[in-house]
This record gives C-alpha cells, sequence and structure tokens, in this order.
C-alpha cells in the first residue's frame, strides 16, 4: 500500500497521489456532489488479442500501458468497491458520469444499481477527427460511451437553462494546448469535461475526479468556479494534473 500524498495546490483544489480506492475510503459521507471520472476500460488483453497493429502506434497506448489488463474477475471487483463507495460519499441526489467502453456498459450498470445510484442514461461521446485506423478495413472507432447516475434519488443538478441537451457531446479530440504539460493517452477534451461540469454542477459546489489523469476535470472546475479533488496513482500524470490545474488550461 502506497503512501498517499496529498496537495491543496489552489484556494479550490486538492488533489491526493495515490490508489483511488485508498483515496476514496478517506473521503467523508455525503460530501461530494459530482463523481465524473474516466475509469480503466479493461480492454488491455482484449485489444492486445485481436489482429490490429498497435504495436506499430504510439507508445503510450493504453493496450500496453500496464494499468488497463485487469483480469474481467478482478476488474469487476475493484469496479464494485469503487460504485459502493462513489454512493457512500456523494450526496444524496449527487450526480455520477462514467465514460466508459460500450462493451461494459451493462456490467457497470448492474453493478451500480446495486449500490442506489440510478441510471439515468447512457450516451456517446463522438470525436470528429478520430485516428483512422484500419480505415480500409473496418468501420472507425470514433465514439466513447458515458453513463449518467443520481446518488439515492431519481433526479439531481441538471443545468439545462430550458433548452433540450441530447444524450451526445460531439468534439475533436484533445488540441495541443491541452497537452503542453505532457501527453496521457485517454485524456478527456476540457470542451467535453466542462460540458457536464456545467450541466451536472453548480457553483461552489465540490466535484470529484477518482481517475485524474491529466487533469482536465480539474481545469474544467476552476474556469467553471467549482471546487476540485482529484486523485491519481500515476506520479507522471499526477504532476501533469498539477501544473494544469495551477494554469487553469
Amino acid at each position: 500500500m502506497m503512501t498517499l500524498i496529498s496537495e491543496d495546490i489552489t484556494s479550490s483544489a486538492k488533489i491526493i497521489h495515490g490508489d483511488c480506492l485508498e483515496a476514496m475510503s478517506l473521503i467523508p459521507d455525503n460530501s461530494i456532489d459530482l463523481i465524473i471520472t474516466d475509469p480503466p476500460y479493461n480492454l488491455g488483453k482484449f485489444m492486445k488479442g485481436r489482429g490490429t497493429n498497435m504495436g506499430k502506434m504510439r507508445n503510450n497506448h493504453f493496450a500496453y500501458s500496464g494499468w488497463d489488463d485487469l483480469d474481467f474477475e478482478n476488474w469487476c471487483m475493484q469496479m464494485d468497491v469503487f460504485l459502493k463507495e462513489c454512493h457512500r460519499i456523494l450526496k444524496k441526489k449527487g450526480n455520477l458520469l462514467i465514460f466508459m467502453s460500450i462493451i461494459k456498459v451493462e456490467t457497470i450498470i448492474n453493478i451500480a444499481n446495486q449500490y442506489k445510484l440510478y441510471y439515468k442514461t447512457v450516451g456517446i461521446w463522438h470525436k470528429t477527427n478520430p485516428l483512422p485506423r484500419n480505415m480500409n478495413l473496418q468501420f472507425v472507432n470514433s465514439t466513447e460511451a458515458w453513463l449518467h447516475f443520481v446518488n439515492d434519488a431519481t433526479t439531481g443538478t441538471f443545468n439545462n437553462r430550458g433548452k433540450v441537451v441530447h444524450d451526445f457531446v460531439e468534439s475533436a479530440t484533445i488540441n495541443n494546448s491541452e497537452r503542453k504539460f505532457g501527453k496521457h493517452p485517454t485524456q478527456k477534451p476540457l470542451q467535453v469535461m466542462c460540458h457536464f461540469i456545467d450541466l451536472l454542477s453548480n457553483e461552489d459546489d465540490v466535484v470529484l475526479d477518482p481517475f485524474m489523469g491529466s487533469g482536465s476535470a480539474g481545469v474544467g472546475c476552476k474556469l467553471l468556479k467549482r471546487k476540485f479533488v482529484g486523485i491519481e496513482l500515476s506520479e507522471e500524470y499526477y504532476n501533469i494534473a498539477k501544473n494544469r490545474i495551477i494554469a487553469g488550461k
């Protein structure tokens, strides 16, 4: 068990270097308004077992990262503990937004339902400029799924401001300015994170990202005047996130 390191890096942002389940266990009950996160999809072994050209791709592709290749049963056990903790630390009517591979959606819903996390919808993030891998052999993978739950209630904060909000969000992938402090293989665009943070929380709410990665959620919270708590196991990504959040970009 690694030692947790906690830092208040701005007046409204606290980040923790360490295991997310250990760190979450120290967060008080009913203290978080929104959890938005992009956990490992557990696709490493699946991707490496397919007839693709992954070996020729960038070195930091998630399939070769080492943090995305648990056995399915072990991954389910970890997600069970994770979602149980989400229920405990979220306020009643608090929102939970999880990015996830579409082939794991049913598994996440089944686990979440055990812990009074009310399933609202599954939606899609459509990437307008996906890597055209194997474009002459198959459909290009240009989407990722996300799931929305409300804790111990059927409705939570939803700031649609009287407008229709569809169950998909569309954007380009990461631009160069968001890579200024370093790269992460599954980094989500700031535009996408701000869309959900604005919709599912209010100013001064406490937002948690237990799989902080490069800190996009933390930057979004700074821009939108939310309080942020982020957790990251990798020292490299922790430092990237720290620098991005302080800089606000």
